[in-house]
């Protein structure tokens, strides 16, 4: 059976816990000030030296990469497209197995899930 606290008790009890945790709920809820940093420097205009794997990825669009499986193969071409997912889509793509080059391909549609890492050849 519960045990029901006297009136006077419950409110002392309620207001000490108000008073604990109201300045937090406040810092919390808010969210002004807590990332102040960030947003000062993205709206002064500086840019970072840092290059997020978004950027490189729209960055080498268009240019010969190497793209290398799970498997170990690995597929040299030309990057036409990719997704959030890194579903990549190839043009004048060669196959390489064990470093052999075993197929040619025109276009070629790589599933996300099988790539270890893309590689940019440099210009």
């Amino acid at each position: 059976v519960p045990r029901r606290l006297p009136e006077s008790r419950a409110r002392e009890d309620e207001s000490a816990t108000r008073s604990r945790s109201g300045p937090e709920r406040e810092e919390r809820g808010s969210g002004e000030g807590r990332h102040e940093g960030k947003g000062a420097m993205a709206d002064s205009g500086e840019t970072s030296s840092t290059k997020t794997p978004a950027d490189f990825l729209k960055s080498i669009k268009g240019q010969q990469v190497l793209v290398k499986l799970n498997s170990g193969s690995d597929y040299k071409g030309v990057l036409a497209c990719l997704d959030g997912y890194m579903n990549i889509a190839m043009e004048q793509t060669e196959e390489y197995v064990n470093g052999k080059l075993t197929n040619k391909y025109g276009d070629c549609f790589i599933r996300g899930n099988n790539v270890l890492y893309i590689h940019a050849k440099r210009a």
